[in-house]
């Protein structure tokens, strides 16, 4: 072996045995002149002061790994040649190494001969990676040439979409980095069980459509039932049920989501090259790519249908939609929300305040992450929508919007008829009672015709109180119920159980109280808010058996007043109690003859919803029944 005259190696290896054992037993004996350190600093700081012919270093150091030295060295002395060592049989750090313009990789632990050739290989200027070399002649040329490409394949799967260029630049890969004739790529026809060509390299067209392969009794089937990968490498030519004549060939399962999908191949039809198990390794990468890229096809046209499936239920509903992310951004925009507002032009990632100017609108699309809200909103042109914003997790929230502008004029008709019966029955009620008394005085009355004179007045006072709640009723929903105030829902609590006393005992129906001291006050109109606890109260008397018992609870919890009513009355049936703050509505087990309007609890919950509060019910057939009410308390 001849070495370069004066040829100065610097070694760079912090383990003291590696490091005499190159230096002294390698390098010195063999005429180089030698400098070692101990890590990469110390090398820095040499190689300001010197300037060696070639640079042996070690990966795993202190302070500076080689992988650090190297670029180093590139930047300060580009033409310095790098031997870089290492322990770890890393595929990525060799491609990595030389990226960064390492001249030669070796594996610990290496033979006098393998470090030998490649320093007198490296300081003649024949690398053992030139660039410009398509087949390196050493092994390790060859494995980096194949990581290389093994890198960029994946890549590809992870970059490209188009599964028809991803699978043939597999296929191709497959060819090149085994000196094969041909490659194939087999996939497994779900509905007929024969394996068809999805991707090829150097096969005939016509021969790829029409290519069927039965799954039994072919090496490409046993693939497939076994999991293990084929070599055949006998050197003659065998027919093996794929139409055609070839001296070696190479198959390998293709897996996905632990299902066995296909089969990537690759064969020498003519005498050459045989394939070797180390091309079984490489085949075996590549046909990994290939199924990830065919899994990630898969899962990518699913979520694609999946979208347009989407686009089409939201393009077609009726109800406008409308989703902003959590900076207020627009994600989308329906069409029919588009049409409401007058959108137009490309919108998606403007803000909202960019794209709407319904300043209503705008506090609704403001991000709120305390959950869902519902609310009214009127346009300008007098059209009126039901609006519920929703939040949508790792998105931001969702208004949908939905026209009830019908339903508003129905709303409105209805009220003003019944207003407007409510008066004009008034005057001829009145009229009846007048009459009545006068009866009385024209003279007295038989047995019979007094009964039928109570009975009118029993039926008069009906109607006079079906009138009162559908006038209050009706005030009420339209809102002009305005005069709100600071009030003391105990003291009206009070108030309004004295107002009822008599008729609890009348009735023989116990009264039990338990008004919390010092209840924060409510924000509202005390004569409903009154109207509601009598109207809670009056109906428990009314349905509680003699002896029963009724209980009036006032508490305040965080920053809600919490009203409770219960009775031990007969309870109301589940069938019914959805129903039951309905107007006329009146529960199924309700006597004949007990009176009632059914607009009492229509009255409750409409008071409530006013002061924004919420009211249910809870109730146990022969355990009695109980009203919750819970309003918002005035803070501070």
């Amino acid at each position: 072996m001849e070495v370069m005259a004066d040829a100065l190696i610097l070694v760079v290896e912090d383990n003291e045995d590696i490091r005499e054992f190159i230096e002294e037993s390698l390098l010195s004996p063999a005429g180089y002149q030698v400098h070692s350190v101990k890590h990469g600093i110390q090398a820095v700081e040499y190689l300001e002061q010197h300037d060696p012919d070639l640079v042996i270093t070690d990966y795993h150091m202190p302070q500076l790994n080689g992988l650090e030295l190297l670029q180093r060295i590139q930047q300060r002395t580009p033409g310095l040649p790098v031997i870089m060592m290492s322990s770890e049989r890393s595929e990525l750090l060799v491609v990595e190494a030389m990226r960064s313009g390492a001249a030669d990789f070796l594996i610990k632990p290496f033979d006098q001969d393998t470090l030998m050739r490649a320093v007198q290989s490296v300081l003649e200027g024949e690398p053992s990676f030139p660039e410009t070399q398509t087949r390196p002649s050493s092994e390790s040329g060859r494995r980096v040439r194949e990581l290389e490409t093994l890198i960029r394949i994946g890549r590809t799967v992870t970059e490209v979409l188009d599964l028809d260029e991803t699978l043939m630049r597999v296929v191709e890969a497959a060819v090149q980095l085994t000196d094969a004739e041909e490659g194939s790529l087999l996939l497994l026809d779900a509905e007929g069980g024969d394996l068809y060509m999805r991707a090829s390299k150097n096969f005939d067209e016509d021969f790829v459509k029409t290519f069927r392969l039965r799954v039994r009794d072919s090496l490409a089937g046993q693939v497939i039932e076994t999991g293990k990968p084929i070599l055949l490498d006998e050197g003659s030519p065998q027919k093996i049920k794929t139409a055609y004549l070839v001296h070696s060939l190479i198959y390998v399962p293709l897996r996905a989501r632990g299902k066995i999908i296909g089969v990537l191949g690759v064969d020498n039809r003519k005498a050459g090259r045989l394939l070797e198990q180390h091309d079984v390794a490489v085949m075996t990468a590549l046909a990994d790519y290939a199924a990830i890229a065919i899994d990630n096809a898969q899962l990518f046209q699913a979520s694609e249908e999946e979208r347009s499936k989407l686009e089409t239920i939201l393009a077609q509903t009726e109800n406008g939609v409308i989703v902003v992310d959590e900076d207020n951004r627009v994600v989308m925009i329906n069409s029919s929300a588009e049409r409401i507002f007058g959108v137009r032009g490309d919108y998606e990632g403007l803000s909202a305040a960019e794209v709407f100017d319904h300043e209503r609108l705008l506090e609704f699309l403001r991000f709120d992450q305390h959950g869902s809200y519902k609310d009214e909103l009127e346009l300008e042109d007098g059209r009126v929508f039901n609006v519920v914003r929703s939040p949508i997790r790792n998105i931001g929230q969702a208004v949908v919007l939905h026209d009830i502008t019908h339903f508003k004029e129905l709303d409105r008709i209805k009220s003003e008829f019944v207003t407007t019966v409510s008066h004009d029955l008034r005057s001829p009620l009145t009229a009846i009672l007048g009459y009545i008394e006068l009866i009385e005085q024209a003279g007295p009355l038989n047995e019979a015709q007094t009964g039928f004179v109570e009975r009118v007045l029993m039926s008069v006072e009906q109607i006079t109180a079906l009138v009162t709640n559908l006038l209050d009723l009706g005030r009420i929903e339209s809102g002009l119920d305005t005069s709100k105030e600071q009030a003391d829902l105990a003291k009206l609590a009070h108030y309004a159980l004295d107002g009822l006393r008599s008729t609890a005992r009348t009735s023989k129906v116990e009264l039990q109280v338990q008004i919390a001291d010092a209840l924060p006050a409510v924000y509202g109109d005390p004569v409903r808010l009154r109207q509601m606890i009598s109207n809670l109260l009056d109906n428990a008397i009314k349905y509680t058996p003699e002896g029963g018992r009724v209980v009036l609870v006032t508490e305040a919890e965080d920053d809600q007043v919490i009203l409770q009513v219960s009775d031990t009355g007969p309870g109301i049936p589940a069938s019914d109690q959805p129903y039951l703050f309905d107007k006329f509505f009146r529960a199924s087990n309700v006597p004949r003859d007990l009176a009632g309007t059914g607009l009492g609890l229509s009255i409750v919950k409409s008071i409530v919803e006013q002061h924004q509060g919420r009211i249910w019910v809870d109730s146990q057939i022969g355990e009695g029944t109980k009203f919750t009410v819970v309003l918002p308390a005035i803070s501070g």
